[in-house]
C-alpha cells in the first residue's frame, strides 16, 4: 500500500516538530508538509493533497474546525484528525459535524496518534479508490458460482440501522427488518456492528456460536465456503447472522477496514446486508455509513431522541450522505402522545417514512424468548409496521438504482 501522506497544521513550532519527529520512525507514514495556521493549512491541503491532516483546533487566523470544514468540502477524500488541549464533548461534536475523522486530546500518546493516523489513512486510500471508480469488492460474483446453495446474486445492498440515542429499539428493528426483507428471491444476512456490546445473537437465541472474530483475521483470503460455515444459521427465519465478539475487550481486534471488507464480501452472496450498530459513532460505524446504500435512522417521540436525530442528520449531510439514502423511521409510536411523525418531519425537514406502533408486550416478550416477533406476530400492528419499513427500504433501493442507471443529463 502507498505511504500515508500527512500534513501537520499547528501554530506552535515545537508541536509541529515533535509530531514530525515521532512520525519519521513510521515506515508507512510520510510527513509531506507543515502549516502554521488554518489558512495556510487549507492552501497546503489543496497543493499537496495529503491523505491525513493533523489539525490543531485553536489557531490565530481561523480555527481548526472551520479549516476542516473547508478542506473536506473541496477534498472529501482527505481525512482530518483534530488535536485539542480540551476534551470538551461540544468540541468533539463540532469536529465531527465539520467532517473530522478523529478527535484526540493534546498531547496525544504516541501509539494513540499513530493508530489514529493509520485508521484515517486507510479510509483516505479507500475514498481515493472510490473516486477513481475502482472496484471496492473483495471478490466478484464469479467466485461464488461453484458454491453449493449460494448462486451468484447481483451486488447486494448494505442497509445500516442506526439510532444516535440509546434505548430506541434499534436492534429490535434491525433483527425484524432483516427477517421481513428475506425471502427466496432476496436472501438477507444480519450483521452485528455493535462490536463491544452487540445483542443480535441473543435476540434470536443463537448466542455463544461463531462471531466476526472468526472472519476478521482472514478477511483478505476469505472464501464463500468458509464464510458459510461461520455464519450462524437461524433456521426459523432463514436469515444468516454474523454475531459480535463475545467479550467487549475483543472489539478492538476488528478494524474498520476489516469490518467493511466483510460487508462488501457479503454483498456478493446476499441481496440485503442488514447491519445493526452501536449508538456511539465508532470508526466501524462511520466506515459502515460510508459504504451503506441505505441508512435507516431510528427515532422515538422522546425529545432527546429527536434532538439527537437532528444532530445526526446534520452530520450525515456533512459526510456527503444524501437525503435520498436515508429512510427515517419512528419506533414505538404512541398516538396518545402529541409529538406526531408529521410534526417531527416538519421540524427536522426530513420526512418520517414509517411509524412502527408501540407494543411493549409483544416486543419485550419476543426479546426474552429469543423469537423475533416477525415470526409469529407479523399480522399485529407492530409487525405490519416492520413490513411497511421493509417496503420503504425496497422502494428506496429501487429508486436509487434507477437514478444510478439514468443518463447523466437526466439525473
Amino acid at each position: 500500500m502507498d505511504k500515508i501522506r500527512v500534513l501537520i497544521v499547528d501554530d506552535i513550532a515545537e508541536t509541529r516538530e515533535n509530531v514530525r519527529k515521532l512520525l519519521q520512525f513510521e515506515s508507512d507514514v510520510d510527513v509531506v508538509g507543515t502549516a502554521r495556521s488554518g489558512r495556510e493549512g487549507i492552501q497546503l491541503a489543496s497543493e499537496m493533497d495529503p491523505d491525513v491532516i493533523l489539525m490543531d483546533i485553536n489557531m490565530p487566523d481561523i480555527d481548526g474546525i472551520t479549516a476542516t470544514e473547508e478542506i473536506r468540502q473541496k477534498s472529501p477524500h482527505i481525512q482530518v484528525v483534530i488535536l485539542s488541549v480540551q476534551g470538551d464533548p461540544n468540541y468533539m461534536r463540532r469536529a465531527m459535524l465539520a467532517g473530522a475523522r478523529d478527535f484526540l486530546t493534546k498531547p496525544p500518546m504516541g501509539d494513540e496518534l499513530i493508530s489514529a493516523i493509520k485508521r484515517a489513512g486507510e479510509m483516505a486510500h479507500s475514498e481515493r479508490a472510490k473516486g477513481a471508480k475502482q472496484s471496492v469488492g473483495i471478490s466478484g460474483p464469479g467466485m461464488l458460482g461453484g458454491m453449493t446453495g449460494f448462486a451468484p446474486v447481483a451486488k447486494g445492498k448494505i442497509i445500516l440501522v442506526y439510532s444516535p440515542k440509546g434505548g430506541t429499539g434499534c436492534t429490535t428493528v434491525a433483527v425484524n427488518l432483516a427477517i421481513a426483507l428475506s425471502n427466496e428471491d432476496t436472501r438477507a444476512v444480519l450483521v452485528d456492528g455493535n462490536l463491544q456490546f452487540g445483542d443480535v445473537a441473543i435476540f434470536v437465541n443463537e448466542q455463544g456460536k461463531n462471531t466476526v472474530l472468526d472472519i476478521a483475521p482472514r478477511v483478505d483470503d476469505l472464501e464463500p465456503e468458509i464464510l458459510e460455515e461461520i455464519l450462524v444459521k437461524h433456521e426459523a427465519s432463514g436469515i444468516r447472522i454474523l454475531a459480535a465478539p463475545l467479550k467487549p475487550e475483543q472489539a478492538e481486534r476488528v478494524s474498520a477496514e476489516q469490518f467493511t471488507k466483510v460487508l462488501q464480501f457479503l454483498q456478493n452472496m446476499y441481496s440485503y446486508v442488514v447491519v445493526d450498530t452501536s449508538t456511539i459513532l465508532t470508526e466501524v460505524v462511520l466506515a459502515t455509513i460510508d459504504i451503506s446504500d441505505v441508512v435507516v435512522l431510528i427515532t422515538t417521540q422522546e425529545i432527546p431522541a429527536i434532538k439527537n436525530a437532528r444532530a445526526l442528520l446534520d452530520l450525515l449531510q456533512t459526510m456527503g450522505v444524501s437525503k435520498e439514502r436515508i429512510v427515517f423511521a419512528m419506533n414505538r409510536y404512541d398516538k396518545r402522545i402529541s409529538i406526531s411523525p408529521e410534526r417531527i418531519s416538519e421540524n427536522l425537514k426530513h420526512e418520517i417514512s414509517v411509524a412502527i406502533p408501540f407494543d411493549e408486550k409483544i416486543a419485550i416478550t419476543a426479546v426474552n424468548r429469543g423469537v423475533p416477533f416477525m415470526l409469529d406476530n407479523k399480522s399485529q400492528p407492530i409487525g405490519r409496521g416492520i413490513l411497511s419499513l421493509a417496503e420503504a427500504v425496497r422502494a428506496r433501493v429501487t429508486a436509487l438504482e434507477a437514478e444510478d442507471s439514468a443518463p447523466i443529463g437526466k439525473r
